[in-house]
């Protein structure tokens, strides 16, 4: 199993103390915000079952989700809208939602993980590791938070727009979200520039 406390115990070493790890979820959907988590863990904090958002089950999640609430030194979260989406492109809506978060913090981090290879539209201190939320500990603990957080929005978009099955897909490009849309045309929570090749075929 993956020690997922090695580069943040790597990072202690060299004399950082505040380090927090942020990552997003929500950038692929057709639908919804982009919502991004900014978390900082005690050192070796034990959090059995802690890993990335995508390989945990709905369950898993969820009680992750409140032992990292509660174990936390501190979290943000940050979202992005779907009209920040199509103003501002998906990258830069990410790094929007990305600085909400971190600036949501109660403690001000000196050293932030960004999960993925790109980071310039961050305005904190930060370092890019590719596949870190399956590698350290503070991005797992933030993907989940992002991960929980926005599937919950979007089921609060499907008691506003039942028609689309939100619940079901959480706003991702499935066939089924394509035949609603199909149907219904789109509801003002799309993202309409991640629409143009559906409305093209029409």
């Amino acid at each position: 199993m993956t020690d997922l406390w090695v580069l943040e115990r790597s990072l202690i070493a060299e004399s950082y103390t505040a380090i927090c790890g942020v990552d997003e979820a929500g950038r692929g959907p057709l639908a919804g915000p982009v919502v991004a988590a900014a978390v900082i863990l005690p050192k070796d904090a034990e959090l059995p079952g802690l890993g990335d958002s995508k390989k945990l089950t709905e369950q898993q999640r969820e009680a992750l989700f409140e032992e990292i609430q509660a174990i936390a030194l501190a979290y943000g979260i940050g979202h992005a809208t779907e009209e920040e989406i199509d103003r501002e492109n998906i990258l830069n809506a990410t790094y929007l939602a990305m600085n909400r978060a971190i600036g949501a913090l109660d403690i001000q981090p000196e050293l932030c993980l960004i999960d993925g290879n790109r980071s310039e539209g961050i305005s904190y201190p930060n370092r890019c590791i590719i596949g870190g939320d399956g590698i350290c500990a503070s991005i797992a603990a933030a993907s989940i938070l992002a991960k929980v957080t926005r599937d919950r929005l979007m089921l609060e978009l499907h008691g506003q727009y039942p028609q689309y099955g939100f619940d079901c897909h959480k706003g991702y490009p499935t066939k089924a979200h394509y035949a609603a849309l199909d149907a219904h045309g789109p509801a003002p929570v799309h993202r309409r520039t991640f629409l143009r090749k559906w409305e093209a075929k029409r």
